[in-house]
This record gives C-alpha cells, structure tokens and sequence, in this order.
C-alpha cells in the first residue's frame, strides 16, 4: 500500500468520522468527548487492520500512525491558539432546563428525548423534573444538575426555612478572553467588568484565567 493511499484514507476516516460522532449527538458518548472518541477509533481501526493485513509492512503502520497523531497535535495547537474552534470539534454545553422549564429546542438540538433526560437526572439521584432548577448537558453526554432550594441537601423544608431563589453563576471571563454572551445576559458592559477588575487590583483582561460572576456576590477571579 502506497504512503499516499495511507494518507488520503487516513484523512478521509478522520473526516467522516467526524461528521458521525456529531450526528449521533451527545448522548452516544460517555465521558469521552466525541473527537476523543473519534481519535480512539481511529487509531484503534489502524493498528487493527494493519495487525490481519499481510501487504502492510512496519513502515506503513508507522507512517499511518505518525500522520494520525500529527493531525491530533495539529489540533490541539489550532484549539489552543483559536478557542473558537474547539465548540467545533467538542460542542458546547447546552442548558435543558432553565428555571425548572424543560427547554425543548435545545433537546432537540442535542439529539436528547425525554427518557435520556430522565434517565441521566437519575443517574444524578434525582427523580423528578421538579426537584431541578437547572440542568446542563456536558461535552461528554453527562449532565450537570443544580437543584431548587427546596429539594437541596439538607432541604431547606427540613428546617422550615422559606425557599431562596437559585441564580446560576455566569462564567464571565476564561484564560484570558471575555465571554460576551454572559456579560450580555447579566446586563453588564466591559467598562463595568474593568473596573471590578480595578476593584481587586487587577489592570488587564488579560491577566485574568477565570472569572465568574452571581448576582448580590462580588466578582469571583483568578489569575494565571
């Protein structure tokens, strides 16, 4: 088998598998992001093949796997450099419940039926929609549940205490960069954001790792 054979099938797998794992939607997968799914396969389905095929040599295994990983280097530097581009390849999380409502578009999006749904509350010892305030599908296929204050332990019913309003944190800034959505949301601009950064002697965006933001709470930061 010629090394260009080897490097256009290698790129056409990489390719279609891809566009696959992103069809099959979020829930396929569990704790893998679907581009590490995709890399395990891959590279699994290379040394495998190669293992029952008498024409391939060393070299070609070695050529293969060579050019697999220098295409999964190749995107760790583009991701990291352009973190645009990582919602490509991982997704992003999607948040289905909000404010106790079930957010269908959003499922929908998500290739997430409601006895998924359901299925991952449980696997979060919650047995109920009600009992959920916000529920955030991960990256992985996992979900991320913060519970009303009723139904937190220990309940706040225990104690005869009158509910409290659960505000979720917004993320407002990661490794170095403003998350404008969330600045948006919570009704703020980058002159207020600044000069909270001010406030804890901090000059530039820049200088920020993360930052998180709830509301009647002081801005959350830390550096590199």
């Amino acid at each position: 088998m010629h090394y260009g054979s080897i490097f256009v099938e290698t790129l056409f797998g990489f390719v279609m598998l891809f566009i696959l794992t992103k069809l099959l939607g979020k829930t396929q997968i569990r704790q893998l992001t679907a581009f590490d799914f995709i890399s395990a396969l891959i590279l699994g389905e290379l040394v495998g093949n190669a293992l029952y095929d008498n024409e391939v040599g060393i070299r070609d295994i070695a050529f293969a796997i060579l050019l697999w990983g220098a295409l999964l280097y190749l995107t760790e530097i583009i991701t990291q450099r352009f973190k645009k581009t990582r919602s490509m390849l991982e997704g992003q999380p999607s948040i289905v419940i909000h404010k106790g409502k079930l957010q269908r578009e959003e499922m929908k999006k998500s290739k997430l039926d409601m006895n998924q749904l359901l299925h991952l509350l449980r696997s979060k010892d919650v047995f109920s929609i009600r009992e959920v305030d916000y529920a955030i599908l991960e990256t992985d296929g996992t979900v991320s549940v913060l519970k009303k204050t009723g139904y937190q332990t220990p309940t706040r019913n225990d104690f005869n205490h009158p509910p409290e309003q659960v505000i979720l944190p917004f993320m407002l800034i990661n490794d170095g960069e403003i998350i404008w959505d969330s600045l948006h949301e919570i009704g703020k601009d980058e002159n207020w954001l600044k000069e909270e950064l001010k406030k804890q002697e901090i000059s530039s965006v820049q200088e920020v790792f993360y930052a998180e933001y709830e509301i009647g709470k002081n801005l959350y930061v830390q550096g590199y």
